[in-house]
């Protein structure tokens, strides 16, 4: 039984076999009967909920506040702003009737045709309309900005091609949707929020990204500037982890959103939107997992540490629970999440390979000997060693333990994104390197010919524009024209 949960197909066999079979056999999500969208299961969405709460404090001590908005948004809102129904229209599914009735040639349930709507409605596939829309009434002068809301939420964007977590037709995510004054002020409001991705990503998520700008083809449709912190996968594909948008005042124009500024003129307010999605659980899952399962940074695994008895007797198992009571209690004092699995219809072995294949951070194992000797063996997940340290002390130790694997795991996975930098100066280089993957440095030429050539040739995109790092100036790697900066490159999902 054991063997049978760490059958993985190995990430060096097939890297998107691996994936799916970890998200299956870990027990995060599956393939649900509508096609494209997933059921996310107990422990997958347990992790979403540690992603939640963290960042739901984060976005309130930055001075956002939660609300909620219609799932329906009427089809002529989508065509207020132009850029915006286009980036949208292949993926929008639309509601055109709201009743069923029974067919009287005995067909099962048919659509009436009687009800149908006066107005189709788009299901969300992102809200600046629906939420612009009600904001022309929330705003009518300077004392009402800035309005800062974020909403937690599910949207629906028809995906052709969908892999569990990465890519849904239905998933969930927050977006926030904030109104200011000034431009200065939305400007500074999305980089601020693109900082809050950035300090999630690497503090909790044990990740490391590269904060940049978005090339004009790669933007957020309806946005001036778009945001985004990229991050690279085990496989050298890059994942978009988080993007921050600067809308200008396109949505206030397109809905009508005036204010009176403190000399009594009327202007346009200016806006931004920001949002992460469910899909950081397949960055997390390929950030830092390995061939036995999951590897999961202390601060977002649902179990922190997991106790395991190994008895031969009633005696011995009232002994261990005992023992182990002690450390439960001081360990969820410390606001440590712990689980004490003395369940007799799994054998230790079978249990050791299911909290692996779930990445438990810390596995305690308490048996005859480590009684007689008042012991106890601490195993850590990420680097799969063991070892024996004394019962008095284990609290301490394991709380320093998990700090310890923290910074572990996001060491390892920025080591490897190190390796995985590299400058390239020509075409004929770059055609090479990216076979490799990984995140190249190149010269561009800023034009979106030059980018749409390389899209099509190779299958990278433009990453980002570094907001950080060497802004030394160049020459194209394709046209030999003047570049202002190196930009990163790769094939990302």
């Amino acid at each position: 039984m054991a063997k049978e949960l760490k059958e993985l197909t190995p990430r060096s066999e097939n890297y998107a076999q691996w994936y799916n079979d970890l998200v299956i056999k870990a027990e995060l999500a599956e393939n649900s009967a509508v096609r494209g969208c997933m059921v996310i299961k107990p422990y997958g969405y347990a992790i979403w909920e540690k992603m939640q709460q963290n960042l739901d404090r984060m976005f309130k001590e930055t001075g956002h506040v939660n609300a909620y908005f219609p799932l329906f948004i009427p089809k002529s809102f989508m065509s207020r702003e132009a850029e915006h129904v286009e980036g949208f229209a292949k993926e929008c599914a639309v509601v055109t009737h709201y009743r069923l009735k029974t067919d009287p040639n005995g067909n099962g349930v048919v659509v009436d045709p009687e009800a149908k709507l006066e107005e189709e409605l788009i299901v969300r596939p992102t809200s600046e309309t629906i939420i612009w829309s009600t904001y022309k009434n929330w705003i009518q002068s300077y004392r009402d900005l800035p309005l800062l809301i974020n909403q937690w939420a599910n949207v629906v964007r028809w995906e052709m091609r969908t892999r569990l977590f990465l890519r849904t037709a239905e998933f969930l995510w927050q977006e926030g949707h904030t109104a200011h004054a000034n431009r200065e002020e939305a400007e500074a409001e999305a980089k601020k929020m693109l900082k809050v991705y950035t300090e999630f990503a690497e503090k909790y998520m044990a990740m490391p990204v590269i904060k940049g700008v978005k090339s004009a083809s790669e933007r957020f449709a309806g946005a001036e500037e778009t945001y985004t912190i990229e991050a690279l996968m085990q496989d050298g594909k890059a994942l978009q982890a988080g993007t921050s948008h600067f809308l200008g005042q396109n949505f206030a124009k397109a809905f009508d959103v005036q204010f009176t500024d403190q000399n009594g003129n009327r202007d346009y307010v200016w806006a931004t939107s920001w949002g992460v999605s469910t899909r950081l659980i397949g960055a997390l899952i390929m950030s830092h997992s390995d061939d036995n399962g999951l590897v999961l940074p202390p601060a977002l695994a649902p179990i922190q540490v997991v106790m395991v008895p190994i008895y031969k007797n009633e005696e011995q198992l009232r002994r261990i629970d005992e023992k182990a009571d002690k450390i439960m209690q001081q360990l969820k004092a410390l606001g440590i999440s712990v689980k004490y699995d003395n369940a007799d219809n799994k054998k230790p072995g079978w249990k050791f390979s299911e909290y692996e294949l779930k990445g438990v951070p810390v596995r305690l194992a308490m048996g005859a000997r480590d009684l007689e000797n008042n012991t106890i063996e601490v195993a850590r997940r990420d680097t799969l060693t063991k070892e024996t340290v004394p019962y008095e002390g284990v609290v301490e130790h394991v709380k320093n333990l998990l700090d310890e694997i923290q910074q572990n795991i996001y060491q390892k996975a920025f080591d490897f994104r190190a390796s995985q930098i590299r400058e390239v100066n020509s075409y004929d280089e770059f055609k090479e390197e990216i076979e490799k993957g990984g995140f190249l440095l190149c010269h561009w030429d800023g034009t979106p010919e030059t980018e749409e050539l390389v899209k099509n040739e190779t299958k990278a995109t433009i990453r980002c524009i570094p907001l950080e790092g060497d802004k030394t100036p160049g020459k194209c790697m394709v046209t030999g024209k003047p570049s202002a900066q190196r930009v990163i490159f790769a094939r990302a999902y």
